[in-house]
C-alpha cells in the first residue's frame, strides 16, 4: 500500500504554524511528513523561510506517530556535513526513531548566503558524495578524521547517538546522482515520477529500498482560486531543476517565470477539489515505482482546509492505489 505524506513547506509558512499543521496532519492520518530546508522562499509571494531544524525539533516533541524527514538538506555549503550528522542524530533522539535524513546537492537560492560561490553541477555532486562519507561514520558512532577534496574533519565524534539509526536518503535527478544514491543511501528521493531514475538507483545498489516522491497540489473548493494561487506561488516549479538549482534569489525566479501562464501551472499541479484528479496525479508516481508520496498543499494559509479535506475525501481514495 502506498504511504502518503504531508509537506511542511518552510517557504510558505512560519515556524509555529508549520508545527501546528503537522500536528493536524498526524491527527488526519497522514503516514509521514517531510520538511524543506530553505534560507529563501522561491518567490516573494511565499514569504517565509524559518530554520527547518528548529521546526523539526519542535515537531518531534509535538507529535508522536508521524514520520519526520528533511526533503532535502544540502550538506555541503550552508552546513558542514559533520554538523548535519549532529543535527540528524539529535532530531532522531527527539523523534524517538521517526526521523529520516534526506540529502541533496542543493540550490544556489539557499546556499549562496555563505559567500562561497556556487560550484558547477558535477562538483556539487562530488561534494555530496564526500559529505556522505563524513556523515555515515559519524552516525555510526565512529571518531572521524577526514581530509578530502572538499571537507576537513578533525577528531569528530557524536556524543548523543539515537538507539534507532538514522536512515539516509539521497535526492536524484540524473545518472550520477542515481549512482551516488545507489551506493550510499537507504532510500531514494525524487520530485518527478520518472521510472528511469528508480531503475538507475536499483542498478547501483538501491533495489528493494524505499523510494519517496513529492507532488504539489492546490486544494480549494473554488478551482479558479486554486489555479490563481498555484500560479502566484508555485509558477517556479515548472522550470525544472536544471534551472531552479542555478538561480540566486526571489527576483531571479520572478523574472524567469514572468511568461508562465496560470494554465501552464494548472496542467502540472492538480487544482480544485476533484478527488479523481488528485488520485491520478499520485498514480503517476505509484506507476513509476514510488511507494511513498509526500503532498505539498500550495498556500501557507490554506493548510488546515486541505488537511480536513484530505482526511475525509482524499486519503481514503488514495488508500486504494
Amino acid at each position: 500500500m502506498v504511504r502518503i505524506g504531508y509537506t511542511m513547506m518552510t517557504e510558505q509558512t512560519g515556524p509555529r504554524e508549520l508545527v501546528g499543521d503537522v500536528v493536524a496532519a498526524e491527527a488526519a492520518g497522514f503516514d509521514f511528513s517531510v520538511t524543506s530546508d530553505h534560507f529563501f522562499p522561491w518567490l516573494k509571494e511565499q514569504g517565509h523561510a524559518p530554520y527547518a531544524w528548529a521546526v523539526l525539533g519542535a515537531a518531534a516533541q509535538a507529535t508522536s506517530r508521524i514520520g519526520l524527514m528533511t526533503y532535502v538538506t544540502c550538506p555541503t555549503t550552508r552546513y558542514h556535513p559533520a554538523v548535519v550528522a549532529q543535527k540528524a542524530a539529535t532530531v532522531q533522539i527527539l523523534a524517538e526513531g521517526r526521523f529520516r535524513l534526506g540529502l541533496g546537492s542543493g540550490e544556489n537560492l539557499n546556499e549562496h548566503v555563505v559567500g562561497g560561490g556556487w560550484p558547477a553541477p558535477h562538483v556539487r555532486l562530488e561534494m555530496l558524495e564526500e559529505a556522505l562519507e563524513v556523515i555515515r561514520p559519524l552516525l555510526e558512532g565512529q571518531t572521524l578524521n577526514h581530509h578530502g577534496a572538499h571537507f576537513d574533519v578533525e577528531s569528530a565524534r557524536l556524543w548523543d547517538l539515537p538507539e534507532t539509526p538514522v536512515p539516509v536518503g539521497v535526492a536524484v535527478s540524473g545518472p550520477l546522482s542515481c549512482k551516488i544514491a545507489g551506493a550510499h543511501a537507504d532510500l531514494v528521493i525524487a520530485t518527478e515520477p520518472k521510472r528511469p531514475l528508480l531503475d538507475a538507483f536499483d542498478r547501483h545498489g538501491g533495489a528493494g529500498k524505499p523510494r519517496v516522491g513529492q507532488l504539489p497540489v492546490c486544494y480549494d473548493p473554488d478551482r479558479d482560486a486554486a489555479v490563481a494561487r498555484a500560479h502566484e506561488q508555485f509558477r517556479w516549479s515548472v522550470g525544472g531543476w536544471k534551472v531552479n538549482s542555478e538561480l540566486p534569489g526571489t527576483a531571479a525566479f520572478d523574472q524567469a517565470t514572468q511568461y508562465v501562464r496560470p494554465e501552464d501551472v494548472a496542467s502540472a499541479i492538480p487544482c480544485g477539489q476533484d478527488v479523481d484528479e488528485f488520485v491520478e496525479a499520485v498514480r503517476a508516481y505509484t506507476d513509476a515505482g514510488f511507494d511513498e508520496i509526500a503532498l505539498v498543499q500550495v498556500g501557507g494559509g490554506h493548510q488546515r482546509s486541505f488537511i480536513e479535506w484530505a482526511e475525509t475525501a482524499l486519503l481514503p481514495a488514495l488508500r486504494d492505489l
